[in-house]
Order: C-alpha cells, then structure tokens, then sequence
C-alpha cells in the first residue's frame, strides 16, 4: 500500500515540477538550470515506479534508495530556486512540502525493505 502511495504522490508532484519548470522557461528563458530541476523531480516517481517490478527485494531497495536520493537533489534545487527568485516563497513551501512528504515514505519504505532482507 505504500508503495502506490508514494507512485501516487511522487507522478503528482512530476506534474508540479513540470508545469512550474515550463513557466520558468516561457517566462524566464532558462533552459539549464531547469533540465536540471526536471530530470531530479521527475525521476522520483519513475524510480519509485520501476521498484515495483524489481527482480528482487535488494533490486527494490536499490530502485527505492535511487528515488530517494533524487528527492534529495529536488529539495537542493528547489532551494536554489527559490534563492534565486525563480520560484516564489509561496512556489517553494507547496513543492518543498510535497517533496518532504515523499522523502519521508520513501525512507520508511526503505527502511522496512531492509528489515526483511
């Protein structure tokens, strides 16, 4: 059940990025730093995803540990973002949240992978 919850969440949140990351580009003209911000954003939930056809319970973690490190790198460039005025406070508190909340499933998930390792 989790692990659709975070599926869930995480396609939710690529939506967000997506959109936010076009705005930036049509308004801002700023094409590499949001390739950047893209590819972690979305990688999340296609990691989270692909762990559910996992060849094994280690091939899982690793999937997992995968997403979760990209939701870490999201939460970095979102913090660049938002110092740089590319996002609003308001931009960043919603997509900043969202992304905490997959962290934290994703580390639970991890964690509970592990133990029956």
């Amino acid at each position: 059940m989790q692990k659709s919850t975070i599926i869930e969440l995480s396609k939710l949140f690529a939506v967000d990025i997506i959109n936010i990351c076009r705005e930036i580009r049509e308004n801002r003209n700023e094409k590499v730093l949001v390739n950047q911000l893209l590819r972690s954003g979305t990688s999340i939930g296609a990691n989270a995803h692909e762990a559910n056809y996992a060849s094994s319970r280690l091939d899982f973690i690793n999937k997992m540990q995968i997403a979760l490190k990209e939701c870490y790198e999201t939460e970095y460039w979102l913090d660049i973002f938002r110092e740089t005025a590319y996002i609003t406070q308001e931009e960043y508190d919603s997509l900043s949240q969202k992304c905490s909340k997959i962290r934290i499933k994703l580390a639970a998930s991890i964690k509970n992978a592990k133990k029956n390792v």
